[in-house]
């Protein structure tokens, strides 16, 4: 088969819409505060404009993907940019809290659609070029730390010098001109015959969103309320909900089979706590930065570009090597007892402190920790599976990162409050509430490194099978 002529180009607009999806998770960081402060959100609820996002993307991942299966990849990578686009126009204009998370939402949909769509295309356009097939992935995987890092300093740049609506009508020409390159330079991948299990991503994303919204809540209204009671309940409901319609429907989002996999639960806990841990990090460390600190919206986003910097470098040059030599059990283990300790100096941040002493060390610390994880707990995950299975896998551990993270910030949120958190411009409550978040998030961390040591298998120093699928995303 000759190779599309159009194969790199088609590549750089694939790892760009890569790059922006996870740029859409940390843009947002510098410009809460403002946002909190014009739409009126309370220190609990800012939360959802991440976990919106990350729900909506995480909960309908694995959606995504069988439609882009059922309708070719072309035509919903086209949808999910129009959606993204949407979404960002009304997370822009927003007047108030909840415009504004019902904006992320539909962002985090777009990005849903987007993400597995990009991953088959790329597969497309490389097939049967085993030489360029590692170059391409590389390119497009390093796309997503780059994202992350890009979004942090931008975030700075234009709450700074524009206002933090800029940060969501950046992606509005973007998405346009992506939209018209995408029939130029993208194949048209025909779709297959097969169901829809629509009933099975209504009861998982449900059934998530409302775990969620039960925890941030719980603080008010207390943890044996009858609300919260009730609202955990359902949501355990829907996802029992969601295995039996697996076992029942003929095309599952996510065939329960693949589960007998080696170390794929184990990796995916991994996984899961990872971002319970991580997310929480980022997301106080620039409300401790700002509030706290006094940093304006520039120097905070570049506060936050050492910590970002450091991990896409590892990521990107170490630990492939590292990987190569021991394996990616010893790698996790030991990435997240690192996380851990930098959580753990973050505790430790004082009312009167400074970026140097407070902020600097334990940053850099845990984003050699989330170096050292991401990647092996990704590898661990697909290593094992078949290779007509490695899309569904690489959807499940990205779906599992994604979820992990918004109940992780969920319940240091509530964690947070419980200490004073939510109690702005008394720095000294703030820090107590901050700091107990990192606490809890330490915890978390040091527990998944105690978990990946018992229950994932021994050290695997080549991923085999389908983990050239993989699709990073941070």
């Amino acid at each position: 088969m000759n190779p599309d002529p159009r194969r790199w180009w088609a590549l750089v607009v694939l790892a760009a819409a890569q790059f922006m999806v996870i740029m859409d998770t940390s843009i947002i960081a510098v410009a809460l505060p403002d946002m909190q402060r014009e739409l009126g959100f309370t220190p609990g609820g800012l939360q959802w404009v991440f976990n919106a996002y990350a729900v909506a993307l995480g909960g309908l991942l694995l959606l995504g993907g069988r439609l882009s299966d059922l309708w070719g990849a072309r035509r919903v990578f086209a949808v999910g940019w129009t959606t993204l686009i949407a979404g960002s126009v009304v997370a822009a204009v927003a007047t108030d809290a909840g415009t504004e998370v019902v904006g992320r939402a539909v962002q985090g949909v777009g990005a849903a659609l987007i993400a597995p769509a990009a991953m088959t295309l790329l597969m497309v356009l490389f097939a049967g070029q085993s030489n360029e097939l590692p170059k391409a992935m590389a390119f497009y995987g390093a796309a997503a730390p780059a994202g992350g890092t890009a979004g942090v300093f931008l975030g700075g740049v234009i709450t700074e010098w524009l206002s933090w609506p800029w940060v969501f009508i950046i992606y509005i020409p973007i998405g346009l001109l992506t939209l018209a390159l995408t029939p130029k330079l993208l194949p048209a991948v025909p779709g297959r015959r097969g169901g829809l299990d629509v009933g099975g991503a209504i009861a998982v994303t449900g059934g998530l969103a409302l775990a969620v919204y039960a925890i941030v809540q719980a603080p008010e209204r207390g943890w044996t309320s009858t609300a919260t009671v009730a609202q955990l309940g359902a949501a355990a409901a829907l996802l029992i909900a969601f295995v039996l319609v697996q076992r029942a429907v003929k095309n599952p989002l996510m065939p329960l089979k693949v589960w007998r996999t080696p170390d794929l639960a184990a990796a995916n806990i991994a996984m899961a706590l990872l971002g319970a841990a991580w997310i929480p990090m980022w997301y106080f460390l620039n409300l401790y930065v700002q509030q706290v600190l006094g940093f304006d919206s520039f120097a905070s986003g570049a506060a936050l570009l050492p910590m970002t910097a450091l991990m896409t470098v590892l990521m990107t040059t170490v630990t492939g090597r590292l990987i190569g030599r021991f394996g990616t059990k010893p790698l996790i283990v030991a990435g997240l007892a690192v996380l851990a300790a930098g959580l753990g100096l973050l505790a430790g941040a004082d009312p009167g402190g400074s970026f140097v002493a407070d902020v600097l060390p334990g940053s850099l610390i845990s984003a050699i920790g989330m170096a050292l994880v991401f990647i092996p707990a990704t590898m661990a995950a697909i290593g094992g599976v078949a290779p007509e299975q490695g899309g569904l896998a690489s959807g499940i551990v990205n779906t599992t990162y994604q979820i992990g993270s918004a109940l992780g910030l969920a319940a240091m949120t509530a964690l947070a409050t419980s200490q004073g958190g939510d109690r702005l411009g008394d720095a000294v409550a703030l820090t107590d509430g901050y700091s107990a978040a990192f606490v809890g998030a330490a915890v978390v961390a040091l527990g998944a490194a105690a978990l990946a040591a018992v229950t994932l298998g021994g050290p695997r120093k080549k991923a085999t099978g389908s983990t050239e699928k993989v699709a990073i995303e941070i």
